[in-house]
């Protein structure tokens, strides 16, 4: 966490213990009353505010590869690949870099106005950013956020798991905050979206790059 998510926490949260709903709500308001500089992002993880800087290039080339060849998947479905919003869960906040909701998503919009409800969300991708925090973050934290929120699919495309994985997730199990099911594929072998709105998408290589160098 950054000095600025710090020093905002500290100016909202009271300071006694807090039940973890009351604890929910002011890392809520905190979360909402953010004021971050270009460049950066906040989330609510696991009982935390998380700020987090914009990727590196290959971060964004991945990104950006795979949401363009998913929008061309999903031209003629009822679903669309979606980019730099909010997915709520109750008093969670993420902002993963790519999933898929409706194309037509106004009735799932939080009442605040403020992003897109999780249970419209069919699947989310995270792009691993290098540094600890970052690879915590996507394969630990958000994988226990993800399934404790129902998120059908969820996939990792992550450089720093040996030479370059692609992780599939299926199957959430919200009340234990796992997923049942888990494939895992080398860089260069061809991954198939089992199931959900994206079911049959390739992730291949030339989406996520050749294997990288030991």
């Amino acid at each position: 966490m950054t000095a600025l998510a710090h020093e905002t926490l500290e100016a909202v949260m009271p300071k006694v213990a807090t039940s973890p709903s009351e604890l929910d709500e002011v890392l809520w308001q905190a979360w909402k009353a953010m004021e971050l500089p270009e460049g950066h992002h906040a989330e609510i993880i696991e009982g935390s505010i998380e700020v987090s800087p914009t990727g590196r290039y290959s971060h964004g080339r991945i990104a950006n590869e795979l949401r363009d060849r998913l929008v061309v998947f999903a031209a003629k479905s009822a679903f669309a690949a979606r980019q730099d919003i909010n997915v709520i869960h109750k008093r969670k906040a993420w902002i993963p870099d790519l999933f898929i909701a409706p194309a037509d998503a106004e009735e799932h919009v939080t009442e605040d106005g403020l992003g897109i409800d999780a249970s419209a969300v069919g699947l989310i991708v995270e792009v691993v950013s290098a540094g600890g925090e970052s690879i915590s973050r996507d394969r630990t934290r958000k994988r226990s956020a993800y399934a404790h929120a129902g998120i059908p699919v969820y996939v990792l495309i992550d450089d720093y798991d040996e030479n370059g994985i692609v992780t599939v997730l299926t199957v959430p199990e919200p009340g234990k905050d796992v997923y049942r099911n888990e494939l895992r594929a080398a860089y260069g072998t061809a991954v198939t979206i089992p199931e959900g709105p994206a079911k049959g998408f390739v992730i291949t290589e030339a989406i996520t790059g050749a294997l990288r160098r030991s």
